[in-house]
């Protein structure tokens, strides 16, 4: 009767995958859909199926991300110009959706790639 594992329950959506970049404030999952737009991008062959995203500065945005490739784990990781991590996703394995929580970023030119295949980038200007 241990009640004490359902309050750690944000931790299983920021698993080990996350390196604590999403924990570090607790997102309600549908706020921030309610105030952004949702973003939509697909993984098919080791590949995503666009190489450039735009978002607004200042706003959270849901970046819906499908993963077609069945058995094939992927995600999405959000990195500075300075290559730092500003979002990571966590990792699915296809096929499946995620519907990832992006914070607010400030205006700029970001990349956009998965940690399990490296080759598979993009480009997310947010204005």
């Amino acid at each position: 009767m241990d009640m004490s594992p359902p309050a750690g329950a944000p931790a299983t959506s920021a698993g080990p995958e996350a390196s604590g970049i999403v924990s570090a404030a607790p997102s309600p999952t549908a706020s921030s859909a309610a105030t952004g737009a949702v973003l939509h991008i697909s993984a098919q062959n080791i590949e995503f199926d666009t190489d450039h995203l735009d978002a607004s500065a200042g706003q959270p945005f849901v970046l819906q991300f499908d993963n077609r490739d069945a058995g094939v784990p992927h995600n999405v990781e959000i990195r500075d110009a300075s290559g730092t991590s500003v979002f990571k996703g966590d990792i699915v394995t296809g096929p499946a959706t995620a519907m990832y929580d992006v914070p607010a970023l400030a205006p700029g030119s970001y990349m956009f790639v998965c940690d399990v295949h490296p080759n598979m980038t993009g480009t997310l200007t947010v204005k």
